[in-house]
């Protein structure tokens, strides 16, 4: 069965031809599986590509470069499928699924694993848990490591141990030519500075090699919920001590609307609250008297802070943000001044959706120690960055919502010098890469396109437009 594409059509022999030189499978329109293997966690993206190949190993992705460079086609790589902005899918085009690669390598003497890009952090964690390691991961356990990891990577270990892409050591990279090369300090120093920070803009990362870290397997870590009514004490109190904080714990302050969970009283179901939500990374019991300052925020209607396994800290939002809503999200890096906690309060009373949420990441540490010039993320100076959340079951009122996150960021970035983070700039537009990166940052990315993908072959991502492309 011939396959229109955007380009054209392809014939069954020359898709025979692709499959046969794979150890993996192609999934095409008409398929039993298609319309799962289609699916992104993200469902504002419900895209049509013409070919899926899901990939079994690093010989799969030469070919199926090969293949989408042959036919001119439109090209989406999917590892985690949770691209906010929907670069894991395309309409017409083809889909390279590294999903099925979840292979990992764990050296628990040398502190390093060696890991295949289809993993998510669940599975990461899984294999370095093992071994008492981890590395900086995402808050939900179902995030792709490498989208994540590629664009900076914010997680409960960023005070302690930075960005996951400040932990990556190493790469494999399939070029657009096709090469398969390894990029680290000593190999392609070019192309491993892009990696950490500039997103998926120079081939397809096939394994990612971290640092680990001594970690877990308990650490102190979990909730505490606060009324509105106390949301600008506890944020005031909150920028107050995140400058003195220790480098072990990490924050996050949530302005959202209480879920119906247990632990919550029912009175509070449907409510808006400020939840503050941490980890230690070192022994629970130093942890203590470092979080004693969070329970004193204000009078919390619930603390479900205490000893936990990491991976269940790892995976505690999970419940919440399962794959089949529409969600968008936008950011940016701010200092809380009074003005700022203002706007901050001003929108939250704004949200569209009950799960639409405003996120204030503490940063400093050990993400706030790394020469901006060392890594292709160089956005170090902020103590805080906000993510703007709009989020809803269905596509109904979708866009009151997006047009709602896109108002917030622009009062909120006000109150900072209107960079960005670049996994989440809601809409792939070049506005909004330009402002993930400084200008000398951003030039320096373009040579490296220039480089190692001259056509812009991949260019479903926050791209970087390489400087021969119009």
């Amino acid at each position: 069965m011939s396959i229109d594409t955007a380009q054209g059509v392809l014939g069954d022999a020359t898709i025979g031809e692709l499959e046969a030189g794979l150890r993996g499978t192609v999934v095409r329109p008409g398929d039993a599986s298609y319309d799962e293997a289609r699916a992104v966690w993200n469902a504002a993206h419900d895209k049509h590509p013409a070919l899926i190949v899901r990939c079994a190993g690093t010989a799969d992705v030469i070919r199926a470069v090969e293949f989408a460079r042959s036919q001119d086609l439109l090209v989406a790589v999917r590892g985690g499928a949770h691209s906010i902005a929907g670069f894991s899918t395309c309409d017409g085009g083809m889909v390279i699924d590294l999903s099925p690669m979840k292979g990992a390598v764990v050296d628990p003497v040398r502190r390093r694993v060696v890991a295949q890009a289809g993993m998510t952090w669940g599975d990461l964690d899984h294999e370095t848990q093992a071994f008492g390691l981890a590395v900086t991961g995402g808050l939900v356990s179902s995030t792709g490591i490498s989208g994540f990891t590629l664009g900076g990577g914010v997680g409960w270990l960023v005070r302690r141990h930075g960005l996951a892409s400040d932990n990556l050591t190493g790469a494999e990279v399939v070029t657009a030519d096709g090469r398969v090369v390894h990029a680290d300090a000593r190999e392609h120093p070019e192309l491993f500075w892009a990696l950490r920070g500039g997103g998926g803009n120079f081939g397809v990362v096939t394994s990612l090699e971290y640092e680990l870290h001594p970690v877990g397997p308990q650490v102190l870590a979990g909730l505490i919920v606060y009324p509105l009514a106390q949301a600008r004490q506890v944020i005031t109190r909150w920028r107050e001590l995140i400058g003195r904080m220790p480098d072990g714990l990490t924050t996050l302050l949530n302005l959202t609307t209480a879920p119906p969970v247990p632990f919550l009283p029912e009175e509070v179901h449907g409510t808006r609250v400020v939840v503050l939500a941490g980890m230690y990374a070192g022994a629970p019991a130093d942890g203590e008297e470092a979080v004693g300052p969070l329970r004193r925020l204000g009078t919390p209607i619930a603390d479900i802070m205490g000893p936990m396994p990491y991976t269940g800290m790892q995976s505690l939002l999970d419940p919440l943000w399962t794959a089949g809503a529409h969600n968008y999200f936008t950011s940016a890096f701010i200092e809380p001044s009074d003005a700022a906690i203002d706007a901050l309060l001003r929108r939250h009373l704004t949200t569209p959706s009950p799960s639409s949420e405003l996120h204030l990441h503490q940063l400093g540490g050990a993400f706030g120690r790394v020469p901006a010039e060392a890594t292709a993320f160089s956005q170090r100076q902020a103590s805080v960055l906000c993510n703007v959340i709009a989020r809803s079951p269905e596509a109904s009122g979708f866009d009151r919502l997006v047009a709602w996150a896109r108002e917030t960021r622009e009062e909120i970035a006000e109150h900072g010098q209107g960079t960005m983070y670049v996994n989440f700039t809601g809409d792939a537009a070049e506005d909004k890469v330009r402002a993930s990166y400084p200008s000398a940052v951003h030039e320096r990315l373009v040579r490296v396109k220039d480089a190692y993908d001259p056509t812009n072959m991949f260019r479903l991502n926050q791209n970087i437009r390489p400087s021969g492309t119009s």
